[in-house]
């Protein structure tokens, strides 16, 4: 018999025993024919994949295209090289700015990759009265998205608080309507913080995947519950792999990327963060199942997965399971080739008008309005970690003099967070720790989930700038030091989302990260660690356009908590 193409002599994975076997891959058209330990097939096309490791295209199924803030045809660009050849991504970012008609302009566009969606479940994430979003996702737009045949699940449920409420709540309404009309639809979900009772009573509403922060304790508490846990970057610790490795969880366990930014996306994608995995301790044959077989299953992606008879013909061939660095890359059967132009997508003329706030006065800073004139202040901090997106709720005192918070003095930085819509011009503040330590300021737009436009700085001057800069760029992200702008990547469509190349992309915001970490800010991911000061669903304070509230009793916290006078 003649086959399309042939691949001979390749070490390739078997998925069922997780481990790899010389043997010859028959295709034809878009799927697996045959793999045998030596074919007889003719081909009108072969490949010698010999010494080399073959492997099925890798699935990703928490991410967010927003992220790496370029749309869906660049997206699929990078990261098919890379050996991924799925995705199932939550358009969440575009929904806070432009509801249902944003998620529709990424539906809209052809790739080559397979691009899978999650229904936003909570947009905002947290309600109205908590902050302002440019859309909302409704009941109406859950049901218009389920016809969807692309839609695969529910989108991470994180306002947790209306989902355990006694009260009838939007997002209750939302997974009753998925569990009834979606198709078995999946029910995803975000709770780092919960435990206990409190777990139980998340997983019991339906919602039975985390993709956040883990430990090992929180690893065996949620899969000993039937939780299924999707392993992003700042999960994969030694002593977190090492708990799904003693205990052999792999079959409860997907690797993802959630969050990529544009200048690391230029290096990998899920690739590395296989890589990382067996860094940490996993075997390859354990990482690949995770990266393969595992999220398939998941989201019921029965067609692929596996390099078996009738799935789709997605796979990789690698030199070697360490870099996880593809050296040829086959979707639906045809060998990909990296794509040098892409094609430039069609947004509505609004979606580049859509910063709407005020520009920034230097009054917006002085926080002079103080109940007493003289003495020192007890204020609510948010203190940035080191690590990952956690921000500790911290006390501090501050003097004041002349009526004013001299935040400056006690060194401290100052965030603003401007509501960028037109609907209420809010401007709201707080006060954080270990932001930077020489004078400076950034601003942006793509501040999560809302994308508000959220200033952080240590100097009025160039906090202004800051601030200006962005709203005459219509969104983006910007740095100011010694009264003059020194980076800037812009971020025109909805304030999110670069309509160019990623390269230029990659150059413009490596040069904002270059810039915060000269002003002494210290995060493992600089960017994602300023823009989720904003992100009212990650512990512990975090601050939107309506003020300051503790994340997980959706309380509002005062920026002064008392006054002491002199």
């Amino acid at each position: 018999m003649k086959v399309d193409l042939l691949i001979r002599n390749g070490w390739v994975y078997r998925t069922y025993r997780q481990c790899f076997e010389q043997a010859d891959i028959a295709v034809v058209g878009e799927r697996f024919y045959d793999i045998s330990p030596a074919s007889c097939y003719e081909a009108d096309s072969e490949v010698d994949a010999s010494g080399k490791y073959i492997i099925p295209g890798l699935i990703d199924i928490h991410m967010h295209i927003e992220s790496s803030m370029t749309y869906p045809g660049e997206f699929s660009a990078a990261v098919l090289p890379f050996g991924v050849t799925a995705v199932v991504a939550d358009p969440h970012e575009i929904a806070n700015v432009f509801g249902l008609e944003g998620i529709k302009s990424f539906l809209s566009q052809e790739t080559k990759l397979d691009i899978f969606y999650g229904i936003p479940s909570c947009v905002p994430s947290t309600s109205p009265e908590l902050e302002t979003s440019g859309g909302t996702i409704g009941e109406a737009e859950v049901m218009e998205l389920i016809k969807d045949d692309r839609v695969l699940c529910l989108g991470e449920v994180m306002n947790e608080t209306d989902l355990l409420s006694e009260e009838d709540t939007l997002i209750k309404r939302i997974v009753a309507l998925c569990k009834k009309e979606g198709r078995g639809l999946r029910i995803e979900g975000h709770c780092p913080a919960l435990t206990k009772e409190e777990l139980a009573a998340f997983i019991g509403s339906g919602v039975d995947a985390d993709h956040t922060q883990q430990t090992p304790e929180s690893i065996l508490e949620k899969t000993d519950m039937g939780m299924f846990l999707e392993l992003q970057k700042k999960s994969l610790t030694k002593e977190v792999v090492e708990a799904v490795v003693t205990h052999n969880l792999y079959e409860n366990v997907a690797l993802v990327t959630d969050d990529t930014m544009p200048d690391h996306l230029a290096k990998g994608h899920l690739n590395l963060i296989l890589k990382l995995a067996v860094e940490c301790g996993m075997a390859a044959e354990k990482a690949i199942y995770c990266g393969t077989f595992t999220p398939a299953r998941r989201m019921g992606l029965h067609d692929r997965g596996m390099i078996v008879p009738g799935k789709l013909a997605d796979f990789a061939v690698y030199d070697n399971l360490v870099d996880f660095i593809p050296e040829r890359v086959f979707k639906n059967g045809k060998e990909h080739i990296k794509e040098t132009a892409v094609q430039k997508p069609q947004f509505p003329d609004h979606f580049y008008q859509s910063v709407k706030c005020r520009l920034a006065l230097a009054s917006d800073f002085k926080l002079n309005h103080c109940e007493i004139s003289e003495g020192t202040a007890i204020v609510n901090v948010m203190q940035i970690q080191s690590f990952g997106t956690r921000i500790c709720h911290v006390k501090r005192e501050i003097p004041v003099k002349g009526g004013s918070l001299r935040w400056r003095e006690a060194g401290l930085c100052l965030a603003a967070v401007y509501e960028r819509y037109g609907k209420t011009g809010d401007v709201a503040y707080g006060l954080v720790e270990n932001g930077f330590k020489l004078p400076g300021a950034v601003a942006t737009t793509w501040s999560h989930d809302s994308h508000n436009l959220l200033v952080l700085g240590n100097s009025v001057k160039d906090m202004v700038l800051a601030q200006n800069q962005v709203v005459h760029m219509q969104g983006g992200y910007v740095t100011a030091r010694n009264g003059k702008v020194t980076s800037s990547a812009s971020l025109p469509v909805g304030g999110i989302l670069y309509d160019g190349s990623l390269s230029t992309l990659s150059e413009a915001l490596s040069a904002v990260r270059c810039e915060i970490e000269a002003m002494g800010y210290e995060n493992s991911n600089e960017i994602m660690s300023i823009s989720t000061l904003t992100l009212l669903v990650s512990p512990e304070l975090k601050l939107s356009d309506k003020g300051l509230f503790d994340v997980r009793t959706k309380r509002k916290v005062p920026l002064v908590e008392r006054y002491n006078p002199a």
